[in-house]
C-alpha cells in the first residue's frame, strides 16, 4: 500500500538520494549547502512543503512545493520539484504525490495548482496530461 506523507527528519537520507536523482536527471548542480538549507525549510514547513510517498516504509517519491501571491486572485500552489524513484515509475507514485498536493492547495484556498517540466520530459509529459491542462506559456529566465 502507497502512503503519503509530511517528511520526517528520519527520511533524510531517502529524501536526498531522491533529490539528487532529481538534480542530476535535471543536470542541476545543487550544492550541499543548498540542500542542507532546503531539508531544514521542509522540516520548518513554513514557506516549502513536501511529501513523500512511501511503500513498505521505502521513500519512493517525493514533492516539493509552495503557495505564493498571486496578482490576479487567490494565492496559487507551486509545484516545484517531482521525482520517483526509477523502479517505482508508472505504478501511481507520482499521480499520488500531484494528487496531495492538489488536496493541500484546496484546503490552503489556493486558486490554482501548476508546475513546469522540461519539454523533453516525455515521461513526465505523459502523466501530467492526464491530472492537467498545458495552457502553451512558454518560461523565460535571467539567473542573478
Amino acid at each position: 500500500m502507497l502512503t503519503i506523507a509530511a517528511l520526517l527528519p528520519s527520511d533524510e537520507a531517502e529524501w536526498r538520494g531522491l533529490f539528487q536523482g532529481y538534480c542530476a536527471f535535471y543536470k542541476f548542480d545543487v550544492p550541499p549547502a543548498s540542500c542542507d538549507r532546503l531539508w531544514r525549510e521542509i522540516l520548518a514547513a513554513d514557506r516549502i512543503h513536501a511529501r513523500g510517498a512511501k511503500r513498505d516504509g521505502r521513500l519512493l517519491g517525493i514533492v516539493h512545493f509552495l503557495a505564493h501571491a498571486n496578482t490576479w486572485g487567490k494565492d496559487v500552489c507551486y509545484l516545484e520539484d517531482l521525482f520517483t524513484h526509477p523502479d517505482s515509475r508508472s505504478q501511481g507514485v507520482g499521480r499520488a504525490l500531484i494528487a496531495t498536493v492538489e488536496a493541500w492547495a484546496r484546503a490552503q484556498d489556493c486558486g490554482r495548482l501548476y508546475w513546469m517540466t522540461h519539454e523533453t520530459n516525455t515521461t513526465a509529459r505523459a502523466l501530467y496530461d492526464k491530472v492537467a491542462q498545458y495552457r502553451g506559456f512558454i518560461r523565460y529566465q535571467v539567473d542573478l
